[in-house]
């Protein structure tokens, strides 16, 4: 088979080479063998028929290939490929590489006592901690260095750029004045609101009287009216609180303009109303009488009408798309320092929010540089999830909350939610009209094509969903049963746009070079939303904004990873707990980014996302070293920016590559 070079810029090569189908057709001067790629890697010397190294891409002296990971090369079992995910793979929380910790009162250098006293599990002897403490990774420290101050003393792997020869933390005082008052990171999850969370002390009055109405509407008079009843005895949720019209959207039969377009001067939302998180004598005051007349009060001036709620134009952005694991706030950060312009959190459980788990709220957490910020929920229940949404609204900055029901994982579809929600139109419809009921933002909704392949469904659904009043829809090419088998089809994509006008469709599937973009673009879509295309290569943002390919060399490639671990040192922490934990997300990251093969390297740009990069030479050491998908070789990079992996790391992929099909 011949392949020809079908974009402007790529440099015409007359020889015809034989390239294996669903494999990049790297330059033949470039490819090698199995064993000649992995046996230069091991040796960390380049070919003496390879292209020359570039400056300041040579490996560094203290990394040499350990010949375990030659061995373990050879003793991996050969077993049947798997779809997925990797379910039983070992996996060790951060904090087991940690076997002895110190109080956080002496590491935060309290004035007062450990509250535990004796019975503390944490050690109390500074000089104690620190035999046993790991060897510090580097001289300086970030955290230092950018805020003048550690927080974790001497706790921190690079403590002693930063502590005294007594282990007195120091401080830079006219860097740490200058930053001290700084609120970087919003959303964090207040402990009085967690508190209240789990002994359910929050009482959720709009979306208690939403789900009145539906219970109304369906005739549920049995176990749900009592329900009520004894919702309504509460002293959190009298009457004196609820609203005083009651909510129409379960009551009308559709036909509402979606929110964001042309003749919506009415609607069949009504506000939400202020939730009530005090005490139940706090919360059992008699409302007082609306205003007509007089001065204009906050209240007036914060309550929406249905009409005014925060309207987001998306029209042509670039959308990162919300990534389970891989999409952490670190990541997201390098997205938009490459042109990124809407963000979205990690994919949170309902249920889990409304119980208060700190590691699900972590997941809503907004840098002060994402500034178009959405947050994902998914839940199967319109009771959860109107519930979710309006303790959101109240209890944290973002700008659009989205539906996750495009989630194709067994743990989420099997109970109803994900892609399931596409089957379940009658509770999609429940969860859709109550969260928009409660929100003061824009409500979205990312779909697949449908469940089963070749049966397409979102066709049908987006019209509906118009009428019940989301914001944006987000179309994934590709059904359930699909997964990443095969290309997205954007020709569906095309036609559910023109279902969806006037309210904006943006498109996801394939996206990975400025040509695939552009094509995408070219079908009607309002914009577009990237995915695997940003985690194999993080600067397509500036690819597709400057129409252009990015021939990034290694040694570029490696800082956007130094990039990646400040920031995680600045979310997770520099403690060891911290480091192992940026550590795993490098490594799953680089899961990804090792699909990516260089423009340089290739016979025909651009790369397509369902090639297979073939085993090839890099340019330099680091650039070889960067195309190996061995896991051995992704931890060696990580030492690299990291350190040396404690003595009982293990570590596999969360997921695994089935698109090279």
């Amino acid at each position: 088979m011949t392949e020809e070079n079908g974009t402007s810029g790529a440099v015409k090569n007359t020889e015809t080479t034989d390239y294996e189908k669903g494999t990049a057709a790297v330059k033949p001067q470039y490819l090698a063998t199995k064993e000649k790629f992995h046996g230069m890697l091991d040796s960390g010397l380049q070919g003496s028929d390879d292209v020359g190294q570039s400056e300041g891409s040579m490996e560094p002296v203290q990394k040499k290939m350990k010949l375990e990971d030659v061995a373990e090369r050879e003793e991996r079992p050969t077993r049947k490929k798997e779809r997925g995910q990797f379910k039983s793979r070992p996996h060790m929380k951060p904090h087991a590489y940690s076997e002895s910790k110190l109080c956080p009162s002496i590491v935060q250098e309290r004035e007062t006592k450990c509250f535990y006293g004796e019975k503390c599990r944490f050690l109390h002897d500074v000089s104690e901690y620190m035999e046993l403490k790991p060897a510090d990774i580097g001289e300086h420290c970030y955290l230092f260095d950018s805020f003048g101050k550690c927080r974790y003393g001497v706790a921190c792997r690079y403590a002693k750029a930063h502590t005294s020869d007594d282990f007195k933390n120091l401080v830079n005082n006219d860097l740490w004045n200058a930053n001290k008052e700084k609120v970087t990171v919003k959303n964090n999850l207040d402990k009085d609101l967690q508190r209240k969370l789990r002994k359910r002390q929050v009482c959720f009055k709009a979306s208690e009287e939403y789900l009145r109405t539906i219970a109304k509407a369906t005739g549920q008079v049995g176990a749900s009216k009592a329900a009520t009843e004894k919702k309504l005895q509460d002293p959190c949720c009298t009457a004196e609180n609820t609203p005083a019209e009651p909510i129409a959207v379960a009551e009308k039969t559709g036909g509402e303009e979606p929110m964001g377009t042309a003749g919506d001067e009415t609607s069949s939302v009504t506000p939400s109303l202020p939730n009530c998180l005090g005490k139940p004598e706090q919360c059992s005051e008699k409302a007082t009488p609306v205003k007509t007349s007089g001065a204009l009060t906050d209240v007036d001036v914060v309550k929406l009408r249905p009409c005014e709620k925060k309207r987001v134009n998306f029209k042509d952005k670039l959308y990162l798309a919300p990534l389970t694991t891989c999409g952490n706030l670190p990541f997201r950060r390098i997205c938009k320092r490459f042109g990124a312009d809407v963000t979205c959190g990690e994919m949170a459980m309902c249920t889990n929010l409304l119980q208060g788990q700190t590691s699900e709220w972590a997941l809503l957490k907004r840098h002060e540089s994402e500034d178009l910020f959405g947050v994902q929920l998914e839940g199967c229940f319109p009771d959860t999830m109107t519930k979710c949404a309006e303790l959101l609204n109240r209890n944290i900055e973002v700008d659009f909350v989205d539906i996750n029901s495009g989630c194709p994982i067994d743990l989420v579809y099997k109970k109803g939610g994900g892609c399931g929600l596409m089957s379940r139109t009658k509770k999609f419809e429940q969860i859709i009209r109550g969260m928009n009921s409660v929100l003061d933002v824009p409500l979205t909704v990312k779909i697949r094509t449908g469940v089963q392949d070749k049966v397409n469904i979102a066709h049908k659904l987006i019209p509906e969903m118009k009428n019940w009043g989301v914001s944006l829809i987000t179309l994934h090419g590709r059904s359930r049963e699909q997964r990443y088998t095969k290309l997205a089809d954007w020709d569906y994509i095309n036609t559910c746009s023109k279902l969806a006008s006037p309210v904006p469709l943006f498109g996801n599937g394939d996206i990975l070079s400025y040509e695939d973009a552009m094509q995408a673009r070219e079908t009607g879509v309002s914009g577009i939303m990237l995915a695997r295309g940003a985690l194999i290569k993080p600067w397509i943002f500036t690819e597709i904004k400057e129409n252009r390919h990015w021939d990034i060399s290694s040694g570029e490639r490696l800082d956007v990873l130094k990039d990646f671990t400040h920031f995680g040192l600045e979310h997770w922490g520099s403690d060891t707990q911290g480091i192992e934990k940026i550590r795993v997300f490098l490594l799953e990251w680089l899961s990804f980014m090792c699909r990516y093969v260089p423009v340089g390297l290739l016979e025909r740009v651009p790369q397509k996302i369902n090639e297979r990069p073939p085993y090839y030479m890099g340019r330099d050491y680091l650039e070889s070293l960067m195309a190996s998908q061995h896991v051995g070789d992704w931890i060696r990079i990580s030492e690299m920016l990291l350190g040396p992996v404690p003595q009982n790391f293990s570590f596999l992929p969360k997921h695994k590559a089935n698109a090279y099909k």
